[in-house]
């Protein structure tokens, strides 16, 4: 080779480098020696959990560079790698933060005098709550008529619905004031008064009314700084309100998270989060505390702002960390929507939920307890039943028969009820906020959207004609058994296409309604055929995908440049990967011809048998509540002082029965043992057992966010969990393949999520978070991953499979890297 003179000082140490590269990628591939041009996929075939152990070994050699996933995919040969590494240092990233030591040990004596405060709190409240209940219903059934029910169910159902909203907004004026910036440490005095203000929000009944005008007003009334003509579409309530400024015109979507307070080393520190006027953040985003956007600014999807990052006026970005772009995610027309519009609007609501939804629900159950024979013996406090064969029977049939009317009502009306809505809305044509088509959107949206059956259906063949019964476009179905999860979203059903042979992981949200400040359209969304989309994946209007694609866990869908197809997608803002690696086509041949079908319908079988055991045991689920109900009333005895006693007894019963009951039907399934890494085929009778899994209810565990109880729960879930560790809404998948060491501190929305799937492939493995470790805000750890003590994950970080986090450091951004 001629080598230009000029040259030979950057070509030597370009060499060496590559040479000692090389040298570690085949300790990692193990084989005797690697090709400096060799390929790592097509060549070598590695996959993105050998480069990223690659990578981890890389970084601990003082002699080399650091090395991220996105310099091995965009530089997949050690020569280019090395070469793009010598580079680097005149334009790459600002060199990583210094380690820092694990915070110090926390008070195991503060830990549990929180716990039991909060306790003491929670058992307040639900000896409230059935107080409440208990003198409302005496004095309902007091009532002569019809007419005298609705209205006494009208008034009590009325005064107890603005009880729950306005009890929230009195404790926070009593307990805090007004939100300033400071710091505080977890299960102390301040945090406790903090958690008490938190809870109330999450159980207040406002939370219903986003994307209403009343939401708005009630944000206001928490202290927050919001102008005129703000639209809020997202379920996640701010805590720290009053460091809330949002300007007029500002539209937020979906699943953002601005929460004004960050969760980090068992600490809480609060912190503004400012927007400017007709400002737009994305769905699944997440904003920090200390962030802003400027006046006429844009956040676009699937993007975060943190460490104090501000979007100057009127610019675009997108990405975690975001970063400028030039797509404009407002795309639909402004209307007249004025302050008359959005208080009338408000306003029947408000009247609608007081004078229909409440009493109509009140009123309805006291009705049936009152006017179904069935029930006299059982609702008779001076019965004294409790001894008797036939108050179970009868306990056991009213149960029964409640499980089956809900199953078979609930899939009437998501399936026929939406249909009829939808007839009166037209694809492509703007509509103005706050009028009829806006509400008929919203309930469609509510209605179909409902967990149950495609948490029933879900990592099954039928989940397939459930989403076609609910107006799914699914084309020429390419049957493979898991062609969807339980978690998928839309804003509506009807223009909805997925592509033959495309496979979704769960967590899939469908973006088909664009969203200004005044006005909204529906548009078809269409994924293309044989893809495969991972977690948590915001798929909007104009996505630049086709045919044949991977769309890694947490990809930003790209909305500008040519249309993909034939390639992965990974990160945020994304950048193109292998589509298939050969580990992952090592079980093709399961996905073909005569084994094909046979396997497939095995795995029917198998799931259908599951689905028919949850079905069972969901119904014993509420066979135990209810005989737990009528065992209150026996109990009663006519005695009206113990009435509210024993409804609130019963609500804290009640959390404990279904915590232990499911916890004992997960442990069933795992045998009562730990779960052990597994690389196999989705035919694979194994993976059909694990899914069972996945089906286990546990949307009850919010309740203990927050609280050294959580704690508790995953150790009886087979979680290996250290002392004093802060959960504030942390979700683990596989439990048994999860160890968290003491004193780490889990944030809000974040995910440790143990397994993966792509296209036919199941792997799992475990993940070991070090002592004092920090997960952001909306974290997603993914399998095979290492934490050293003290390791912090930023908000909205993807910490992809196999990487290795020293003790001390600081990564963030999607896929997570070291970072300044």
């Amino acid at each position: 080779m001629v080598v230009n003179p000029g040259e030979i000082t950057t070509v030597a140490p370009v060499d060496g480098t590559a040479q000692v590269l090389a040298e570690v990628l085949a300790g990692v591939v193990k084989t005797a020696q690697v090709h400096l041009d060799s390929h790592f996929f097509d060549d070598l075939g590695a996959n993105s959990l050998v480069m990223a152990q690659f990578c981890a070994r890389v970084r601990k050699r003082d002699d080399l560079p650091q090395v991220s996933m996105r310099d091995v995919y965009g530089h997949p040969t050690i020569r280019g790698l090395a070469t793009a590494l010598a580079e680097e240092p005149a334009t790459g990233p600002a060199p990583a933060r210094p380690a820092e030591p694990p915070p110090p040990p926390g008070s195991t004596a503060r830990y549990v005098l929180c716990g039991v405060l909060q306790f003491l709190v929670f058992a307040a409240y639900c000896f409230g709550a059935g107080v409440a209940t208990a003198e409302g219903y005496s004095w309902i059934s007091g009532a002569d008529g019809l007419l005298h029910v609705y209205l006494r169910s009208l008034v009590f159902g009325g005064a107890l619905f603005l009880a729950l909203c306005t009890l929230p907004v009195v404790a926070k004026w009593v307990l805090v004031g007004r939100w300033k910036e400071t710091e505080f440490p977890v299960w102390s005095l301040a945090y406790l008064r903090f958690w008490l203000v938190k809870a109330l929000l999450q159980a207040s009944p406002m939370v219903l009314f986003t994307g209403n005008p009343l939401y708005v007003l009630y944000l206001r009334a928490l202290g927050a700084r919001i102008g005129p003509g703000v639209t809020v579409l997202s379920h996640s309530m701010p805590v720290c309100t009053d460091l809330l400024t949002v300007g007029a015109g500002t539209v937020i979507r979906k699943d953002a998270l601005l929460l004004g307070y960050r969760a980090h080393a068992g600490r809480i520190r609060t912190g503004p989060v400012t927007l400017g006027r007709d400002v737009f953040v994305g769905e699944k985003t997440v904003l920090d505390i200390g962030t802003s956007i400027g006046d006429g600014g844009q956040l676009g999807h699937s993007s975060a702002l943190y460490d104090g990052a501000a979007v100057p006026a009127g610019e675009r970005w997108h990405g975690s960390p975001a970063r400028p772009t030039d797509v404009d995610h407002i795309r639909v027309p402004a209307t007249g929507c004025g302050s008359a519009r959005r208080a009338g609007y408000a306003l029947a609501a408000l009247l609608q939920t007081l004078l229909v939804y409440v009493p109509l629900g009140i009123g309805g159950v006291f009705l049936v307890m009152d006017l179904v024979p069935a029930l006299d013996p059982l609702l008779d406090p001076n019965a004294k039943e409790l001894a008797s064969a036939a108050f179970y029977a009868e306990a056991l049939a009213l149960s029964l028969a409640l499980f089956t009317g809900f199953v078979v009502l609930g899939l009437v009306t998501v399936t026929v009820l939406p249909r009829l809505l939808n007839l009166t809305l037209t694809a492509d044509r703007v509509y103005p906020l706050y009028g009829f088509h806006y509400s008929v959107q919203r309930a469609i949206a509510r209605m179909t959207n409902i967990r149950f059956f495609k948490w029933l259906c879900g990592d099954s063949s039928y989940i397939v004609p459930y989403l076609r019964s609910i107006g799914y476009d699914l084309s020429k179905v390419e049957q493979t058994g898991s062609n969807f999860g339980t978690e998928v979203a839309h804003e509506t059903p009807y223009l909805a296409t997925v592509g033959s042979g495309t496979m979704v992981a769960d967590g899939l949200s469908i973006l088909n309604a664009e969203y200004s400040s005044t006005s909204f359209r529906l548009s078809r969304v269409t994924i293309g055929g044989r893809n495969f989309l991972g977690n948590h994946i915001a798929y909007p209007v104009g996505g630049r995908t086709g045919d044949n694609c991977l769309l890694a866990t947490k990809v930003l869908v790209p909305l500008d440049g040519e249309l993909r197809e034939g390639v992965g997608l990974l990160g945020s803002p994304p950048f193109e990967i292998p589509r298939t690696v050969e580990r992952d086509t090592r079980f093709d041949h399961f996905r073909e011809g005569d084994e094909l079908r046979r396997r497939l319908a095995a795995k029917n079988g198998s799931n259908a048998r599951t689905m028919a055991l949850f079905l069972f045991l969901r119904w014993l689920h509420w066979c135990l509540l209810t005989l737990l109900g009528f065992a209150a009333v026996d109990l009663h005895g006519g005695r009206s002082a113990l009435g509210g006693v024993l409804i609130g007894a019963y609500l804290m019963a009640g959390l404990a029965v279904t915590v232990g009951y499911w916890a004992l039907v997960e442990r069933a399934i795992t045998r009562f043992r730990p779960l052990q890494p597994r690389l196999c085929s989705i035919y694979d009778p194994y993976f059909w057992w694990h899914e069972r899994l996945w089906k286990v209810p546990d949307h009850h565990l919010v309740v203990f966010n927050g609280t050294p109880f959580k704690s508790l729960v995953w150790r009886l879930l087979g979680v290996r969990i250290g002392r004093r560790v802060f959960d504030d809404g942390c979700y683990l998948t596989e439990r048994t393949l999860v160890a968290i060491g003491s004193d780490t501190t889990l944030g809000h929305h974040s995910k440790v999520q143990a397994h993966s799937q792509e296209d036919g492939t199941f792997k799992s493995d475990h993940i070991v978070i070090g002592d004092g470790c920090t997960l952001g805000t909306g974290a997603l750890v993914h399998y095979g991953v290492v934490m050293g003590d003290g390791a912090v994950l930023g908000a909205d970080a993807f910490l992809m499979k196999g990487e290795e986090i020293p003790a001390g450091a600081y990564w963030g951004g999607n896929p997570a890297v070291a970072r300044a």
